[in-house]
């Protein structure tokens, strides 16, 4: 089955930290996906011809690359939301610094990706369950997913306790009244590359059963969170037992490694509760 493609718009483009795009695409009629999932972009050679989406197929050559990039809106939300970490001289990264611009059209196909949260335990509402406890550890744009992630998981929270037995309605953050616990610790090395934090915070008010931790690896002597890699932090956070959480990682290849291994040695986790994204 071939996997569609589409031309989306580029409605906004902001820098929101060192080297770190917020980039959204209005979401073309037909496209659905999951969160936790990715897409493909066409990204041409920055000095190369540049021509209008969709771009022919059959291209040849080096003019045009694909790029991955995991989707940071829900399924309701009626954008598309994306978050860069620049990579110096890359061409995803060129792309954007130089010719990507609100009003661009790109080509893009998918959704990819089995990064999605799996199967709640049978009752989502008691906590002590192997496995029942949510936990996302992401360094730098590795949060994008767990963005759409958390939402879904605190709307099908609600959906039980009202008893709908499916998600309601559009609005993605709605106020929550407890549940299964969900902790997000979020990696980056100084002030500087932090991003969303305002969101983590507000998410953490509105819902009693969301914590965030924010942890910087080479912060300024007046930071006051954590300090060191999130591989050190997550047993602060946590813990001796890992057994009652469900894991999910995304961002650095060497992070996310060295996470799983660590989850499934050190932290006695069962493979099935280990989930893990790893990308450039």
């Amino acid at each position: 089955m071939a996997i569609p493609v589409y031309t989306i718009v580029c409605t906004f483009k902001k820098l929101i930290a060192r080297g770190v795009y917020e980039l959204r695409f209005s979401r073309p009629a037909g496209f659905t996906f999951k969160p936790g999932q990715f897409v493909l972009f066409d990204v041409p050679l920055v000095n190369g011809p540049h021509p209008p989406a969709p771009f022919p197929t059959g291209r040849g050559g080096d003019l045009f690359q694909t790029r991955a990039l995991s989707i940071a809106s829900t399924p309701e939300e009626s954008d598309l939301l994306f978050v860069v970490k620049l990579l110096p001289g890359g061409r995803l990264s060129r792309w954007i610094e130089e010719v990507l611009k609100e009003g661009s059209k790109v080509s893009l196909k998918g959704p990819f990706g089995n990064f999605v949260l799996t199967p709640s335990p049978p009752d989502p509402l008691s906590q002590g369950e192997r496995g029942s406890g949510l936990f996302f550890i992401a360094t730098g744009a590795g949060i994008a997913p767990f963005r759409p992630m958390v939402l879904q998981a605190l709307t099908l929270h609600q959906s039980l306790r009202s008893g709908a037995g499916q998600a309601p309605g559009p609005s993605p953050v709605a106020t929550g009244e407890g549940g299964r616990r969900i902790d997000i610790l979020f990696g980056v090395r100084s002030e500087e590359d932090l991003f969303w934090k305002d969101w983590l915070e507000d998410i953490s008010r509105d819902h009693p059963n969301v914590f965030h931790h924010i942890a910087l690896s080479q912060p300024s002597p007046s930071w006051t969170g954590h300090r060191g890699r999130v591989q050190a932090v997550a047993p602060q956070i946590v813990g001796s037992d890992f057994t009652q959480k469900t894991l999910y990682v995304c961002g650095n290849p060497d992070m996310t490694t060295d996470v799983k291994r660590l989850a499934l040695g050190e932290w006695g986790m069962e493979k099935k509760d280990v989930h893990v994204e790893g990308y450039i």
